[in-house]
């Protein structure tokens, strides 16, 4: 029994990727010592694969994201060097982020014009091989089907003209890994047999190629078990139907059944037990098994290492990166009988918190009531609040400058006292309504200068949820977040929010929001028990909510914002799946908001594609959704002339994962783009995303320029009129 694993996490121990390319692009280091650094960590990677498992693939590293560099060996975009390729990852050109698949991990869309023909440019992979190792890729049909720019009807001319560079690849290679997650969606007949018709051009070349797909089954595993490849690799944690249909037809002899046994996107310790018998089920199956994770590691931490604040029954229970690695090892071992995993498994236990399950219980009983039609609502806000057309508003975050994570950290560590910190953050808070004041804006925030991030803050005030000191993952580039881990049922004892945002409306007359995260979200990037079901999670987080609404209306609170970016990203690859997801998802927001019909309730998404869920967005209980729409170049627009949507929108004009400062021509068109769909009545103007991540010498000029234009626009449709 073999083992292999891929796709172990890039940002390192102690984020030293992300810390090696913003010292770059800070210009505290040179692109020497950028990839000097990049390279030394991605030994590290090798030596920790090596250590545990028997073979994995080279070439996994990229200095920003693997689409994009896909995109540049294939020759869609110059390769003039890192101030060009950065430039597509986060300057004015910059490319269209989104979530891949149903993870949170955000990827590059690379823009596929019609008629372009491909070339193999950018030599990214080392030509060297290594003895238990070989090259990373993403495969063809992947790289396309999560493009953009090309129509349907040029789908399979433009795979087939990818062939050509493929082969100049996989030819210089004994054996390559080639990615192809694509093949888990519900394809149409035209384009399995595209995909049937790539793979079969490299028939002739003498190569052995691994394809792996995961996160779900695969529909088309008959055709898929016809490609000329040495190995397949599928998940079995993830993809039930694998599972049945190998039991049912068996395996090709002729290949190696490379099985996706212990989890690549949770971090619940694996049952080696289990697992052995599961192995032992597929190995019934095929004359050939290797083991290996099912999915990418990259959506875990690296290590347990150093996580000592966590309770030892939940430690135990817990397994990262490097201890899937180590399953894998472990597993081996059982296989081959030499034993070691008997206490390798979960350790917790209970029957939950009867209090949060018995408020459930009569939720059920009696159901949610209705709330006042959205129209309704719309006339009392438009009394309470009295806004200008084309109101302006930012997304929730400000600047967290060195300042902010310096004195955090010394609380922390208890170098200052509460109040010394409270008092900094009330400061903060100060400054920052001074600054809405003279910038025109019409609807503040407080700045978020007390949260470290959207769902970490909120777990760490939750009963129910643990956090870790180091056990960051990546989102996309360089970009890091600590998911919490939800290990049983959650309750709020204690208001969250309530002291800052309360605090922030006394400086006021302008409505500050209340700003929360959405009970979806927090699911989405945190780690949930596998055997207490979502949607019993989803709605005790709403209740948490709700809670805290209350308390704001009691305060003076007009406006409440409750973020769901992840609510496509959580969504099941497949559509026929949809139903029961949209069902809760829809079901638990509004349990959240349904508190009042005096309160103005918005929501906030971005970086995915909405379009194809806008039906079930528009069943969403808000009264204004803030949606992404400058890096997309407001694509977004058509989905909502397919629904009768009548609500209020602010389309997100100014790209705040990118340095550079949208001009106000730039705003302004996106601005008349979409008046051409929603009426000025129902129009705000805002950023994408918070502004967390951006400096203030970034944020001035760009908010004077949204206000600005939104001021321009305001006087000339009152001309107009």
């Amino acid at each position: 029994m073999k083992t292999y694993a891929y796709g172990f996490p890039r940002i390192g121990k102690n984020r030293e990727f992300k810390k090696a390319v913003e010292d770059f692009w800070n210009n505290k280091i040179s692109e020497k010592d950028m990839v000097s650094r990049v390279k030394s960590l991605e030994q590290v990677i090798e030596s920790t694969y090596n250590k545990y498992v028997d073979s994995h693939p080279s070439g996994e590293m990229t200095f920003y994201d693997k689409m994009l560099d896909t995109a540049l060996m294939l020759g869609v975009y110059p390769n003039k060097g890192f101030s060009e390729y950065f430039s597509l990852c986060r300057g004015k050109n910059a490319l269209e982020m989104t979530k891949w698949f149903n993870t949170n991990y955000h990827y590059l869309v690379p823009e596929i014009s019609s008629g372009r023909d491909f070339s193999c440019s950018w030599k990214k992979i080392e030509e060297k091989e290594k003895d238990n190792s070989f090259p990373y890729i993403i495969g063809g049909f992947t790289f396309l089907k999560l493009s953009k720019g090309y129509s349907k009807f040029e789908f399979r001319d433009i795979l087939m003209k990818l062939v050509k560079p493929y082969k100049e690849i996989i030819s210089r290679f004994k054996k390559v890994h080639i990615d192809e997650p694509a093949l888990i969606y519900e394809l149409s007949r035209e384009e399995i047999g595209a995909v049937k018709e790539f793979y079969n051009s490299f028939s002739g070349l003498d190569k052995e190629i691994y394809l792996f797909t995961y996160y779900d089954s695969v529909d088309f595993l008959k055709e898929l078990f016809s490609f000329p490849v040495k190995g397949i690799g599928l998940d079995f944690v993830h993809g039930s139907g694998n599972l049945e249909f190998i039991k049912k037809n068996g395996f090709p002899k002729d290949k190696i059944l490379v099985a996706g046994v212990v989890d690549g996107r949770n971090v619940w310790r694996s049952e080696i037990s289990l697992k052995k018998s599961l192995v032992e089920e597929i190995s019934g199956c095929a004359s050939e098994v290797m083991i290996s994770n099912a999915g990418p590691l990259f959506h875990l931490p690296v290590s347990l290492d150093g996580e000592d604040g966590l309770t030892e029954e939940l430690k135990a229970s817990l397994s990262f990166a490097e201890e899937r690695l180590k399953e894998l090892s472990l597993l081996k071992a059982d296989i081959e009988g030499k034993g070691g995993g008997e206490e390798w498994h979960s350790k917790l236990g209970g029957d939950g918190n009867w209090r949060v399950r018995e408020r459930l219980r009569k939720l059920e009983e009696r159901g949610v009531k209705e709330k006042m039609p959205y129209l309704e609502r719309k006339d009392i806000h438009r009394d309470k609040l009295n806004l200008p057309l084309f109101p302006t508003t930012t997304i929730g975050s400000f600047p967290q400058t060195g300042d902010v994570r310096n004195m955090r950290s010394k609380f922390r560590k208890g170098l200052i006292t509460h109040d010394e910190y409270s008092n900094f953050i009330k400061s903060e808070i100060e400054k920052l309504i001074k600054f809405q004041e003279e910038s025109g804006l019409d609807v503040f925030v407080h700045g978020e200068f007390e949260r470290t991030d959207m769902v970490e803050f909120f777990a760490e005030k939750l009963e129910g949820i643990a956090v870790t000191k180091n056990s960051w993952i990546i989102s996309y580039g360089t970009r890091g977040y600590r998911p919490p881990i939800i290990f049983t049922d959650i309750e709020r004892f204690a208001p969250m929010t309530t002291k800052e945002i309360l605090y922030a409306q006394s400086l006021t007359e302008k409505p500050v929001k209340g700003m929360l995260t959405g009970p979806v979200t927090i699911i989405a990037w945190s780690y949930v028990r596998e055997d207490i079901p979502l949607s019993r999670v989803a709605y005790q987080l709403a209740l948490c909510l709700q809670d805290e609404i209350k308390d704001y209306i009691k305060g003076g609170i007009k406006i409440v914002q409750v973020d769901e970016p992840a609510f496509r990203e959580k969504a099941p690859v497949k559509v026929r799946d949809w139903p029961g997801y949209f069902d809760w998802a829809v079901k638990s927001f509004n349990l959240a908001v349904n508190v009042s019909p005096d309160i103005q309730v918005h929501t906030h998404m971005c970086y995915s594609e909405f379009g194809e869920i806008i039906e079930h967005i528009n069943r969403m209980d808000f009264d204004v959704i803030s949606i992404e729409a400058s890096r997309s170049r407001a694509d977004i627009l058509e989905s909502f002339t397919r629904i009768d949507f009548n609500k209020q929108i602010g389309l997100g004009v100014w790209d705040i994962h990118s340095p550079a400062v949208p001009s106000r021509e730039d705003i302004e068109s996106v601005v008349e783009k979409a008046l051409k769909i929603f009426s000025p009545e129902n129009f705000w103007i805002n950023p994408d995303c918070g502004l967390k991540t951006r400096k203030w010498d970034e944020v001035i000029p760009s908010l004077k320029n949204m206000v600005s234009s939104a001021e321009d626009i305001r006087e000339k449709y009152q001309k107009e009129k």
